[in-house]
């Protein structure tokens, strides 16, 4: 049986995040549509839907000691996964950071804020991936600082060579949904 937490957030997304469109990607793709899935990120039934139907995602895995990713995208997936964990167990030890696009210029002048430590095994986390540059620098800010990138999570991969960047990079990108559940 489906699950209809996934028919939920997929309709969410269709009604808020999708437009149809001829738009330049963050890659200088053109497409004939957009995703901007904070619209839904940013509801509380788009944010708890979305942390829920991760946080499963990753309990059927490898174990991760914390989920992560590049700013601004991942940021508000990172903190509804956390939520999810939280809510399930109030004392979860699953942590979240996010990685800067680069060093800050003041205060410790870091990349990774949050609550990342040398040594975790780390999930990625995006909300659209097209193709996986943005996570990829992330893998390796994680890497030098001492983590080891276990998995990579999206809500949306748009089929543009994503999933290939990663198996490069022997990881498997693991997607709630794929470009066979939008209208294009």
């Amino acid at each position: 049986m489906a699950d209809p937490r996934r028919q939920a957030l997929l309709d969410l997304v269709l009604e808020v995040s999708f437009r149809r469109g001829r738009v330049v990607l963050k890659s200088g793709r053109e497409s004939d549509f957009y995703l901007d899935l904070r619209q839904t990120l940013m509801t509380p039934r788009g944010a708890s839907l979305a942390g829920e139907l991760v946080l499963d995602a990753l309990r059927r895995g490898p174990a991760v000691t914390a989920v992560g990713g590049m700013a601004v995208g991942a940021v508000p997936l990172v903190a509804a996964v956390l939520c999810a964990a939280g809510a399930r167990d109030l004392e979860s030890p699953l942590r979240g950071f996010f990685v800067r696009k680069e060093a800050k210029g003041h205060g410790l002048g870091r990349r990774l804020e949050g609550r990342f430590e040398p040594g975790d095994s780390v999930a990625l986390l995006e909300d659209t991936c097209t193709t996986g540059g943005s996570t990829l620098e992330a893998a390796r800010v994680v890497e030098e600082a001492g983590g080891k990138v276990s998995r990579v999570l999206c809500l949306v991969d748009r089929g543009e060579g994503a999933t290939e960047a990663f198996a490069d990079r022997g990881l498997e990108l693991e997607a709630i949904f794929g470009r066979s559940d939008l209208p294009v």
